[in-house]
């Protein structure tokens, strides 16, 4: 008896969140259809123009926005960043920070400070235990 192999498909949000873009901007036959692995593999593998354009430009999902501008998707919340943001309004505000900007910076090195020497601590322990 042999089993019939089915296609995996993704929502278009899921892919376009796999492909790193914001749903909202993609073509209209990407957001009304399904994608299936192959497809998206593809599309990772050889990205159209549309694709290329907006990883270049944007909109970029707030996931994308929090990396670049160096925050955690709370603090962008925090200071008021709900909507997708261009790449041009992304470099505007790294070139000229506001306030929110600065302090939610201040607050990622920070955490990231601390999960550093968290995971330094626990190594150390690891390591005293294997003794």
């Amino acid at each position: 008896m042999k089993s019939q192999q089915t296609t995996q498909t993704l929502k278009p949000a899921t892919a376009a969140k796999k492909l790193g873009v914001y749903l909202g901007a993609t073509p209209a036959e990407f957001q009304a259809g399904v994608v299936s692995r192959a497809e998206l593999n593809q599309l990772q593998a050889d990205p159209p123009e549309w694709l290329r354009e907006l990883r270049r430009r944007g909109p970029h999902p707030r996931p994308v926005v929090a990396a670049k501008l160096g925050v955690s998707i709370s603090g962008l919340a925090r200071g008021g960043i709900t909507d997708p943001l261009t790449t041009e309004q992304i470099e505007a505000l790294l070139t000229a920070p506001p306030e929110w900007l600065e302090k939610e910076r201040a607050t990622q090195a920070e955490v990231r400070k601390e999960a550093a020497r968290i995971k330094k601590k626990n190594a150390e322990l690891a390591e005293q235990t294997r003794r």
